[in-house]
């Protein structure tokens, strides 16, 4: 029996409790594989990493897919399908892209926000619904964003956009993903690393530095990382309810911080952990109040 077999065999408070520690462990690999990316950017372009993060990360996922090809051969709404695998290759690009001119506490500060763009979007595009208290905690969070971004005309800089531009791609990507719950994660997943490994493929060529077999190491550690944090985040999403997880998934800016500190030596502003924390109590709100109206999401995938 698989670890994971074995994990949906538990009782109730068993599966919250391992739905917990899968979430918490897919957090901090998430993180890790965030900062493997931005210490690999550092020598290599953005292109290189997305090409040869996704080959890894195929590879691993390639046993997987074949065991279910037949999940493949009818997919719901293609076109709804190629626009969420572009949306999630162009945030995933601009994320590492941010990484590079940006601290990555910063980057992830701004990713934070995409439950809270989800939110108002829904409302403004979808028509759903919300009340008083949700545009509050929306506008509450936009406060943080505009707090950790500390706009001026100094201090405004366009990594700062287009970690924004993800973001709110990232957002968009949730919105879909909502709209595509009877497709089967495998092929989710997979579809993402597919869009990656093209966007990669065509990049990469330009400012090609050939890696060293150190750096093949790590672009393969980075690609079997984000796997295994996909696997972890969707199993833990199995065992127990969104409501009970997804809260865990803010402890994303607390690895943003360590890691940034102790690889690149990056100590977050007093802004930056203000907006950070603004940012967190208004997309709790926002997450707890859906819950509470019978309107949360089964799947929510943290970013990059």
């Amino acid at each position: 029996m698989s670890l994971f077999a074995k994990l949906s065999s538990y009782d109730d408070r068993s599966a919250r409790l391992a739905g917990i520690g899968l979430m918490l462990l897919s957090i901090f690999m998430f993180s890790f594989g965030d900062a493997m990316g931005k210490f690999i950017v550092a020598t290599y372009s953005v292109g290189q990493l997305l090409w040869l993060r996704a080959c890894a990360a195929l590879l691993a996922l390639l046993p997987i897919v074949w065991k279910r090809r037949a999940d493949f051969l009818h997919l719901e709404r293609p076109w709804l399908q190629l626009l969420r695998v572009t949306l999630s290759t162009l945030e995933v690009a601009a994320f590492f892209l941010a990484t590079v001119y940006l601290p990555l506490a910063d980057v992830i500060t701004y990713y934070l926000a995409g439950p809270i763009f989800v939110t108002a979007m829904s409302g403004l595009v979808l028509g759903e619904h919300i009340g008083w208290r949700r545009w509050t905690a929306i506008l509450v969070g936009f406060c943080g964003v505009l707090i950790a971004l500390r706009p001026s005309a100094q201090t405004i800089s366009w990594p700062a956009m287009i970690a924004l531009g993800g973001s709110l791609s990232f957002a968009v990507l949730m919105l879909i993903t909502r709209s595509l719950r009877e497709t089967p994660d495998i092929v989710l997943a997979t579809s993402q690393f597919v869009g990656t490994f093209i966007l990669g493929a065509v990049l990469s060529p330009i400012g090609w530095v050939t890696p060293s077999a150190g750096s093949l190491v790590l672009f393969a550690a980075a690609g079997m990382v984000s796997v295994a944090a996909l696997l972890c985040v969707n199993r833990s999403l199995k065992l127990a309810p969104a409501s009970v997880v997804v809260p865990y998934q803010y402890s994303m800016i607390v690895w943003a911080v360590i890691f940034g500190f102790v690889v690149f030596g990056d100590v977050p502003s007093w802004a930056t952990i203000v907006g950070a924390a603004i940012i967190i109590a208004a997309g709790l709100y926002i997450f707890l109040r859906e819950q509470q109206l019978g309107r949360g999401d089964k799947v929510v995938n943290p970013p990059a």
